[in-house]
């Protein structure tokens, strides 16, 4: 099956790049349980967006409007600084350091990060009565295997090209509460297996190293490894393809289950490098390749809210969108340059960092009737708190062994909360497992640096260029007032040792006792 031409011919160019969706949302029919839609972007920045960065040099209308009709979070953080350990928090509830994993997986990497016995919020919605499903980007970790049957596993290369593709995939999507899904193992453009995963199986196995020479060259291309590639899939279009398989999930859902509630976790590439924006947007901003990347997703939530509220389903649908850490290295770095587009503005640091702009991330809420249109909340919240607060808004229970670093902040949304802090502290965690927590407006490092990259680094291509002056260099921690210091520029770490004593034991109590939500 040729997964990338159906949209070019039909509804997605018809309807325009802006991609509007209608003025108005329809009521659901069921009006009972609503519908829940996760739109979970890839490395997309606080300043890459309009309604987050009037500087944002990339036109995000669909993303803005999205804003505009429901509630803009501006304290809101990913659980971690880059993409395996944000995916199992958002999934678990449960701050992933706490499994002990550093890094994250590539190729045929696994097993699923997730643990056998664990809930998820696929799982719980679905002994709530939804039908849940997938498309996307996995990246948890899955288990692959040989033709000995033996589990592969690894990282690289060589675990790739032992696969046996006869035999089922386990610890997936399906084995975590999703009852479909389709999309890829890890990053789709970058990490080795260049091949679309549906149910449990790869239909259509790789079958030879992948010609990177026909692909664009730019500065946001050098992250493509030179791994296995099935036929047809085309680097260029693997968002346009996740896109249709969302699309065509609510089409027959409605067809065959309009009673049901759904949630659906749409999981793009967008905006990871390398920066292959699709054909139809190539050259449509002025920002290049990676603003044109940029633009196809916002594109995408076009399409998908336009969908809902085609079918009916946008009065009765609670719309999620965030991202699951700050934007990346090279795109910062060249755009800071070349298009004076900052996409980590107005923060410090940038993915893998500890510093805000690693993991202070949009989030979004749209809800009509429900969530206050135009209305923005400072609350301090984690992608970990959507688990508890889809339980509270369906009635689920949450057992004591399931999403211990998650909080409901439905009382948020509904505009219930006033002005107490729904969260009374927040943990960060980054790629090496550095350890910060907040509260209030304090945040202590429990670590020298940045907790990521390497901020020494020379050259044109190097974070030296934005290291900024240490003023407690035999300071072990860190400790910044962001109230007063948001670029966090400013060590106070020897200036208030009680609070750095505080909020260390609080971190420590937090570690020892499993768990930092009530």
């Amino acid at each position: 099956m040729n997964h990338n031409r159906t949209l070019f011919s039909s509804v997605a160019l018809a309807l325009g790049l802006l991609a509007a969706w209608p003025s108005t949302a329809e009521a659901d029919h069921h009006g009972a349980k609503p519908n829940i839609l996760f739109i979970l972007a890839d490395d997309l920045g606080y300043g890459d967006v309009g309604c987050y960065n009037p500087e944002a040099k990339a036109p995000t209308p669909n993303i803005d409007r999205l804003a505009k009709e429901g509630m803009r979070f501006t304290d809101a953080h990913s659980p971690s600084t880059v993409c395996t350990p944000t995916r199992y928090s958002l999934l678990t509830g449960r701050m992933a350091f706490r499994n002990g994993m550093k890094g994250v997986f590539t190729g045929a990497g696994g097993p699923c990060l997730i643990e056998d016995d664990r809930l998820t919020i696929a799982g719980m919605l679905r002994g709530q009565g939804y039908a849940t499903a997938m498309f996307g980007k996995w990246h948890v970790g899955l288990t692959f295997y040989d033709k000995e049957g033996k589990p592969i596993t690894k990282n690289g290369l060589e675990a790739v090209e032992r696969i046996d593709y006869s035999q089922p995939i386990t610890g997936g999507p399906i084995d975590r509460g999703f009852d479909q899904f389709f999309g890829t193992a890890c990053c789709p453009t970058t990490d080795w297996l260049y091949a679309y995963i549906d149910g449990e199986k790869i239909p259509m196995p790789p079958t030879h190293i992948v010609d990177r020479k026909p692909l664009p060259k730019h500065p946001y291309s050098r992250d493509n490894r030179p791994g296995m590639i099935a036929p047809g899939f085309d680097l260029e279009e693997v968002d346009m393809v996740f896109l249709q398989k969302s699309l065509e999930f609510l089409e027959e859902h409605k067809k065959k289950s309009p009673d049901k509630p759904f949630f659906l976790f749409h999981s793009a590439q967008a905006v990871h490098l390398p920066s292959f924006a699709g054909r139809a947007f190539k050259g449509k901003t002025k920002a290049g390749p990676h603003g044109d990347f940029i633009f196809e997703l916002d594109y995408i939530i076009g399409l998908l809210m336009s969908k809902l509220d085609q079918l009916g389903y946008g009065g009765n649908t609670l719309v999620f969108f965030s991202s699951d850490n700050g934007p990346e290295v090279p795109t910062v770095i060249d755009m800071r340059k070349i298009h004076q587009h900052d996409g980590a503005r107005p923060w410090r640091g940038v993915k893998r960092d500890q510093w805000e702009g690693g993991h202070r991330v949009p989030f979004i809420a749209r809800w009509p009737k429900q969530i206050k249109a135009g209305s923005t909340s400072a609350q301090t919240i984690c992608l970990t708190d959507v688990m508890a607060t889809c339980a509270a808004l369906t009635g689920a229970a949450i057992p004591r062994n399931a999403a211990e670093d998650s909080y409901n902040i439905l009382p948020v949304l509904l505009g219930q909360a006033g002005d107490k802090p729904v969260r009374e502290y927040t943990l960060h965690q980054t790629i090496s497992l550095a350890l910060a927590i907040r509260h209030g407006s304090w945040k202590y490092l429990n670590h020298k640096g940045s907790g990521g990259n390497n901020y020494g680094r020379e050259g044109e291509w190097g974070m030296k260029q934005f290291a900024l002056p240490e003023r407690a260099p035999n300071a072990p921690g860190q400790l910044y007032d962001l109230a007063k210091d948001p670029g966090e520029t400013t060590n106070l770490y020897n200036e208030h040792p009680e609070i750095v004593k505080a909020l260390k034991a609080k971190l420590d109590e937090y570690k020892t006792s499993g768990r930092s939500a009530p």
